[in-house]
């Protein structure tokens, strides 16, 4: 079954090339293409897609605004932000609000297939420099304070670090030497813990707390 993806992207020519770039991959299917977000809840109503890919600057509502909206309405779809800025407090916002995964508008196409096949499958994609940015977020500022751990353990600190740092549950999984269903687990307490119902809620809120 093809991914279905909606764009929002003020840029026409950007907004047209995303969409014969999706409906001309297979496994992929461009659901609509819309230059604003005035009417996105009647948009994605209407052509009821997987993932949502966008734009965080256009006139009238922003994609940070909108991808709050989307969160509330419609959980279930997951949301991919592009933009040509690397913006620190635009990387921030857009993951608070409920943004699974942040590419560069200059990401090669293969890439952002690539990217939302990854959301689409529960992963968090980010660029290499926009995965930087939320490293750096989160080495900035004092250091971990002990009464703000949520009381995490330590293997689920490190499978936090691994969602903050936009890995998939298989490579964390990899990497932490366990099986999926193990990582699942931990993710599941971390939630419980963190009182998050999401995985970028989870990011979100271990990057404000500076928890990992």
């Amino acid at each position: 079954m093809n991914i279905k993806v909606v764009i929002f992207e003020d840029n026409s020519n950007l907004r047209h090339g995303l969409a014969m770039l999706i409906n001309g991959s297979d496994g992929f299917e461009c659901a609509g293409a819309f230059g604003n977000c005035d009417n996105m809840i009647k948009n994605i109503t209407d052509t009821k897609p997987d993932v949502v890919l966008m734009d965080i600057e256009m006139p009238g509502m922003n994609g940070i605004d909108a991808v709050k909206m989307l969160r509330l309405q419609f959980p279930g779809i997951k949301v991919l932000m592009e933009t040509v800025f690397e913006d620190d407090e635009k990387v921030f916002h857009s993951i608070c609000n409920g943004a699974q995964g942040y590419i560069l508008k200059n990401t090669p196409p293969s890439q952002i297939l690539e990217a939302i096949r990854e959301i689409h499958e529960d992963g968090a994609p980010m660029t290499p420099s926009i995965a930087s940015k939320v490293l750096s977020m989160l080495k900035s500022g004092t250091s971990f304070i002990k009464d703000e751990s949520h009381n995490l353990t330590n293997r689920e600190r490190e499978v936090l670090k691994c969602l903050v740092e936009g890995m998939s549950y298989k490579t964390v999984a990899d990497k932490c030497f366990v099986s999926l269903d193990t990582v699942s687990s931990h993710v599941k307490n971390i939630y419980k813990k963190l009182q998050v119902n999401s995985k970028s809620a989870a990011v979100a809120k271990a990057i404000k707390g500076k928890i990992v």
